[in-house]
């Protein structure tokens, strides 16, 4: 692995369960990355625009990656996307969907709207455990992320 700057995770994830799967796999493929997570569209947006609660910086640095589910309650991840790739600010910061819905509708749509990457949640463990490594490895390990004149 080449050296670089280890930038924060973004994780936008209503369920506990599958956040803590997803951490607990991450931690597991030996992350070493800071995982921030948000629990629902608007809580998302706030982290990112550094408003409300998220009015100081150091409570949420700019993500390297963000790692978005689709179905959150109120501002959904669809939406999320949609404001997150039209502003100039946060639009150079990937965006990996990390849904149960395999709708080609949604997959589509989120390509329209400039996702990253779209990853179908498996219901297996294993199948899960060999997706989180996989995601590492190539997110965390082989792409370079951008590193942007606005990160804390």
């Amino acid at each position: 692995m080449r050296a670089e700057i280890l930038l924060p995770l973004l994780i936008v994830e209503d369920s506990d369960a599958d956040f803590c799967t997803l951490t607990r796999m991450l931690k597991k493929a030996n992350l070493t990355r800071a995982i921030y997570r948000c629990e629902d569209g608007e809580e998302a947006l706030d982290f990112l625009l550094h408003q409300e609660e998220y009015q100081d910086r150091s409570l949420a640095p700019r993500p390297a990656l963000i790692i978005l589910d689709l179905n959150l309650p109120g501002t959904d991840g669809r939406e999320v996307l949609i404001e997150l790739k039209q502003n100039p600010d946060l639009q150079s910061i990937p965006v990996v969907i990390f849904s149960t819905s395999d709708n080609p509708r949604d997959v589509a749509e989120c390509y329209r709207c400039g996702v990253s990457s779209y990853i179908s949640k498996p219901m297996n463990m294993e199948l899960l455990n060999q997706l989180a490594e996989t995601f590492v490895q190539y997110w965390l390990d082989t792409v370079q992320l951008p590193v942007s004149s606005h990160a804390n």
